[in-house]
């Protein structure tokens, strides 16, 4: 007779429906490229940061990225969630709920999001994160690679979500809300081919206004606007940067985002500062992008603030905040 006992069966959370495409994520896979794969992770990581610290975790817990909305799951646990990032419907029980601060939900609790009035990929967080293996350490879905998340692709329906029981909400201050705007401006340090471009080529690309083109995803954002030539037509590949700025024969700008190719030969006029990139992940198509130029201590400075802003007092207690 066997001594075998049946182990516990894992619980979570139940896809009803995957919604448009949403992907499991931490904040991305780093140190791979020298075997080709690209970082992945949150493309707005202010807000992926966001909601994992109102549920009190780690920045880097698994959490899932909803793209346009439309995703609908069933709670198998009681435990606590929030919801951050582009303003679309969130119901619990057909409920309508706020976003940007934490919410309990009981067993069989069922969650649905509607789809995105502003701004363009919303992040669901559970208190301890998603209970995901992670692949060449990251959970960070990259489709085109086939790793991460669940088998290497986006949410289907069916499948479990673990995670653990928890309790206690948090909010975020009204003052850290942010808005998302179809008509944004993006901060560039100039890069290494900056001197394939003339002054008056790098005047048209600064004071030019640019439309995100129907072309836009994970990968990059393809616009559309003045042309800007480089004195080059390519260079050797070499390895990309998060928010370099391609400009191929065409003239017309390629932002790359977190699922970029690791290595590319178009010239780059520089780079967009990497925090910048969450106010253009949450554009669609037909928003309005201009550039302007700050130096590498701008950037740095800049990176400084950001970080502060998330790790020091944004969130409170909601009981706090009731009193």
């Amino acid at each position: 007779m066997s001594n075998l006992t049946n182990s516990a069966k894992p619980l979570g959370m139940v896809v009803e429906k995957p919604g448009m495409l949403s992907l499991i994520h931490d904040l991305g896979r780093f140190g791979q490229h020298n075997i080709g794969l690209t970082t992945g992770g949150p493309l707005d990581p202010h807000a992926f940061k966001t909601a994992n610290k109102l549920c009190q975790n780690s920045l880097n817990d698994s959490a899932i990225e909803i793209t346009v909305g439309g995703l609908e799951l069933i709670s198998q646990i009681d435990t606590v969630i929030s919801v951050t990032g582009a303003a679309l419907p969130f119901t619990i029980n057909g409920i309508e709920h706020p976003q940007w601060q934490t919410i309990a939900i009981k067993q069989g609790d069922h969650i649905a999001f509607g789809f995105v009035s502003s701004g363009l990929r919303a992040y669901l967080a559970v208190k301890g994160g998603f209970n995901v293996t992670p692949m060449f350490g990251s959970t960070s879905t990259v489709t085109r690679e086939g790793i991460g998340g669940i088998d290497g692709a986006k949410l289907k329906q069916g499948q479990l979500l673990e995670c653990s029981s928890h309790d206690e909400c948090m909010q975020l201050k009204a003052s850290h809300v942010p808005s998302y705007d179809s008509a944004i401006t993006l901060r560039v340090i100039l890069g290494y081919q900056q001197d394939a471009f003339t002054q008056v080529q790098k005047r048209h690309f600064f004071s030019s206004e640019y439309q995100v083109s129907e072309s836009f995803d994970r990968m990059g954002y393809r616009l559309q606007g003045q042309a800007i030539k480089p004195s080059i037509d390519g260079i050797l590949s070499e390895g990309i940067c998060l928010g370099a700025i391609q400009i191929p024969a065409n003239g017309q700008p390629i932002i790359l985002m977190n699922d970029r190719q690791t290595i590319g030969g178009y010239p780059k006029i520089g780079s967009v500062l990497s925090i910048d990139l969450a106010k253009l992940a949450q554009c669609g198509q037909g928003a309005s992008i201009k550039f302007a130029q700050i130096t590498m201590e701008d950037a740095h400075n800049l990176l400084h603030l950001e970080q502060a802003n998330i790790e020091l007092n944004s969130v409170e207690p909601i009981e706090k905040l009731l009193n």
